[in-house]
């Protein structure tokens, strides 16, 4: 695998620098990962690139995120898609388990270029699909050491990490290891839900924990934090007093109605200034209307379009890890809310500093 890959960037080098015919005669072996534009000069730099569906077929191979090559570690990585593929801090729903192994298969779809922003992420960085944590389905505390433990390996090579959940509870751990290697840091948080809740049945960790938990720990940056779509019935008249207390942005769906977030995230960008920041975005911020595939659904929820000006708005900020949780594919036959998850992952890759525009 590992020398197929090779070739694959050998080749797409020859066929950059030669002609239109030169691209036609090729092998179909030697034309896999070649981009749309054959006469496009590329740097000395050698990226790992999707396979083209001009030449292989999406269902065809190994369903990595974005049929990208699957390596064990971050090294060498300048970000990495990775699974962590946990139900166990669940509420409602079950499922998410089984999240990143439907998002990646529903990645197939996916292209080398944002056509909307012309970003493109696999001719800026290198990126590869780092499989998953071997999470523990039987103890969610060890599972939580065993992510933190995972994400601190990763974040010691430089290497950006984009997650594919799993619950909500992992937000937790990937934090504990993002803020021992930057600090406190931002949060963008795109949720139906605050997760800020201090016990839930007597426990303290699970999917409506994991900032409130952050927060005791000091490892948010509480100035630079927003939440956004946070909706639904509560368990007191105002549910969010807690987050606007520590200094949070609370941004109510109520505020999204009707209308584009561009705005909104033009003040983000203001908020979250020149720091560090964390992106975590639950599909559940989604009405079930597009995203009826989670474990805890709330009616009159954010449109996609709202969901990608939200990550396109988080170009320039100094992103250090992403995530996309709690997509159940049980609850979506369609995997409509899969594809919606790998879409929404692919658009964080391309706002990732460092990502060329053309």
């Amino acid at each position: 695998m590992r020398s197929f890959w090779r070739n694959l960037n050998v080749t797409r080098a020859v066929a950059h620098n030669g002609t239109a015919a030169d691209f036609y005669s090729l092998r179909p072996r030697q034309t896999l990962a070649l981009c749309i534009n054959p006469n496009r000069e590329c740097s000395g730099k050698r990226y790992n690139v999707p396979p083209s569906a001009e030449f292989v077929a999406r269902v065809s191979g190994i369903p990595t995120m974005a049929k990208l090559p699957h390596q064990e570690t971050a090294d060498g990585l300048d970000a990495a898609f990775i699974g962590v593929p946990i139900d166990t801090g669940t509420s409602n729903r079950p499922g998410a388990r089984f999240g990143p192994r439907q998002i990646r298969v529903e990645s197939a779809l996916l292209r080398s270029y944002n056509s909307g922003t012309r970003a493109a992420p696999y001719e800026s960085l290198m990126v590869a699909d780092i499989g998953d944590v071997n999470v523990n389905v039987y103890d969610l505390k060890d599972t939580c050491k065993r992510i933190r433990d995972h994400y601190r390996k990763i974040l010691a090579t430089g290497c950006i990490p984009l997650t594919m959940g799993g619950d909500h509870t992992i937000a937790y751990p990937i934090l504990q290891a993002v803020a021992e290697r930057h600090g406190p840091v931002g949060l963008v948080h795109v949720d139906a839900h605050a997760d800020t809740s201090d016990v839930v049945l007597g426990e303290k960790i699970g999917h409506g924990t994991p900032f409130r938990r952050c927060v005791e720990e000091g490892l948010l940056d509480c100035k630079r934090v927003v939440q956004i779509g946070l909706r639904g019935s509560g368990y007191s008249a105002d549910s969010y007093e807690w987050s606007r207390a520590q200094g949070f942005r609370v941004v109510q769906v109520e505020e999204c109605w009707f209308k584009s977030l561009a705005p909104l995230m033009a003040e983000v960008r203001a908020q979250m200034g020149s720091g560090p920041v964390y992106l975590s975005f639950d599909i559940d911020a989604l009405d079930p209307g597009f995203a009826p595939g989670t474990g805890t659904p709330e009616i009159a929820g954010l449109t996609p379009i709202q969901g990608v000006e939200i990550i396109r708005g988080c170009r320039g900020l100094n992103l250090v890890g992403c995530d996309l949780v709690e997509v159940s594919p049980p609850y979506d036959t369609t995997g409509n809310t899969a594809l919606t998850g790998a879409n929404l992952l692919f658009e964080m890759l391309c706002v990732l500093p460092k990502v060329k525009y053309f």
